[in-house]
């Protein structure tokens, strides 16, 4: 189907105003403008938001704690925000992390792992599997109740398929539900989606690449699957998952070939792809009624899956 309204009128605001691409930035300035564009959001209220920092293997990982209101305990998702391993923080999860809280009833334990090109891979992933191990052990504090997800956009989806691997191969913790949303899987930019979408939809071809040159800059270890999870080669035995792509997205193929890989291994996987939306679409879902629809309908499955 055709690009969204909403997103036709805001992607011609974008060119017209002529700004640098992200890949012209250095990665501050690319934090900067990732700032502006993605703002926390206090008025979407939630029952309480905490910050405080956990144990990690480069020292100590800054999370926001989002907890809804009402009686728990409640259902937990521990989620990666995106922005290619390089940009983004707590601030520019804030509004999503908030929504997802209050939308799918469940605290959301928002983790600010270490970013690159300072801290290249695989740092960001022994951050997130490091929170994820902390959520886990700490049910009680969180006002949990024993029921664990995953979960990010783009390379936080990326993070969240490759926890899920690593709680496997290690006997725990246990995750009961993965979220990927738009996720990056592999390190290939030569499908399909990237000549259809690489230019003129948000995320870009050359961001894509600006993004893994600064996060895995040794092309050999981009094929790890702690790097691309699809290219692992035991993908059974993994939590339920739904794997939510975008029709004008250049991650779109990369997102589905990994559902489809899922399935193939027998691990329970559901497939949504958005017409008509691009990548990051749930930063709009606030603000655009074609994104909002989408975020719903994820977030009535992770509601129905951490249900039990």
């Amino acid at each position: 189907m055709p690009l969204a309204p909403e997103y036709q009128a805001m992607l011609a605001e974008l060119a017209a105003a002529e700004g640098p691409a992200i890949s012209q930035l250095s990665p501050a300035e690319g934090r900067e403008m990732y700032r502006m564009m993605r703002p926390a959001n206090p008025e979407i209220e939630v029952g309480a938001v905490a910050d405080r920092a956990v144990p990690g293997p480069g020292g100590d990982i800054p999370v926001r704690i989002y907890t809804p209101a009402g009686d728990g305990p409640f259902p937990v998702l521990v989620n990666f925000h995106g922005g290619g391993w390089v940009i983004g923080d707590l601030d520019t999860a804030d509004a999503v992390c908030r929504d997802l809280c209050r939308s799918a009833g469940c605290v959301v334990v928002s983790v600010d792992y270490r970013l690159a090109p300072e801290h290249p891979y695989p740092a960001a992933v022994e951050d997130a599997c490091a929170a994820t191990a902390w959520a886990a052990d700490h049910m009680d504090e969180l006002d949990g109740n024993g029921r664990l997800a995953v979960g990010g956009e783009s390379a936080g989806g990326n993070l969240a398929a490759v926890v899920c691997q690593w709680a496997r191969d290690r006997g725990g913790p246990d995750i009961h539900f993965q979220m990927l949303l738009y996720p990056v899987t592999d390190h290939d930019l030569g499908r399909g989606s990237y000549a259809e979408n690489g230019q003129g939809y948000l995320l870009e071809l050359d961001t894509m690449k600006w993004f893994w040159d600064h996060y895995c800059p040794d092309p050999a270890r981009r094929a790890e699957p702690e790097a691309s999870p699809l290219l692992a080669k035991d993908l059974s035995g993994l939590p339920p998952a739904l794997v939510v792509t975008a029709e004008f997205d250049p991650l779109r193929d990369e997102g589905e070939a990994y559902a489809e890989a899922l399935k193939a291994a027998g691990s329970p996987v559901e497939s949504l792809r958005c017409a008509g939306l691009v990548h990051d679409f749930f930063a709009t879902a606030a603000m655009f009624p074609s994104s909002r629809e989408r975020f719903e309908d994820a977030c009535r499955v992770l509601r129905d899956r951490l249900a039990g």
